[in-house]
Parts: C-alpha cells; structure tokens; sequence
C-alpha cells in the first residue's frame, strides 16, 4: 500500500513583497482617514546568496574516441529490471476501493457507449433498407 504524503506547513510568517522589496506593517493616518505603507529595505538575513559553482575544466580532444566497455544481453536486462524496480516502489498504487470505483465507473460508460452505439447503428440500417427500397 502506497504512504499518503502530506504537504509541509511553513512555521515561519511570510511577509508580503511590494516590488522586491519587504513591506512593513500598515499605518493608519487617522486625521486624514487614508492608509499609508511603509516600505523597509531588505536587510542582509532576508537576501540569499548562491554560492558560486566552479567550472571544470575540459580534457583537450585526443583525436581517439573512447570505448565503451560491452555489455552482454543478460546485464543489460538485469539493470533493466534492477531500474524498474526501483521505479515500482515509488509509486502511489490506488487503494482497494479507489480501484473498484474507478473500475465500476469505466464498465458502466462502456456499457452506456456501447448502447447507444448500437441504438444508432440500427437505426442508420433502417434508415438505409427504407431509402434502397
């Protein structure tokens, strides 16, 4: 049976962002009745930085291309397998219920298509035999 995943909840309050820069608290004029906001620069703890990421260097092209080591039938299909199973596990497989409604869901459009598929048939056929007549 697969794990139900939460979301994560943020434990921090976020503060809104006017223009890149962090809003402040709104003040009220209480004389003139209007709202005004106070715009604070952000301070160095609210900008982050990305570290930078160094480059490496590229072997000189020999002329000679690099072989790759064989692999026979059996390996390959190994790994393959190996990989699929992996894969399988992170799936989120439907429970029991989910697939059986889904499953009553499908035969009953099928039913319903199939129905009316044949009610057309049969009349485009009697349609057909009265004009031929």
């Amino acid at each position: 049976m697969g794990k139900i995943q939460r979301k994560k909840t943020a434990k921090s309050k976020k503060r809104k962002k006017v223009s890149g820069k962090v809003a402040a608290p709104i003040q009220a004029n209480r004389n003139a009745g209007t709202e005004q906001v106070a715009v604070a620069e952000p301070s160095d703890k609210d900008v982050k930085k990305k570290p930078a990421v160094p480059q490496k260097k590229v072997p000189a092209a020999s002329g000679v291309a690099p072989s790759r080591p064989k692999t026979n039938f059996l390996t390959a299909t190994m790994q393959f397998l190996r990989e699929v199973k992996v894969e399988l596990k992170k799936v989120t497989w439907p429970s029991r219920k989910q697939t059986l409604g889904s499953t009553a869901v499908v035969l009953a459009l099928v039913m319903l298509i199939s129905l009316f598929l044949g009610v057309v048939d049969v009349g485009l056929s009697n349609l057909i035999r009265i004009v031929l007549q």
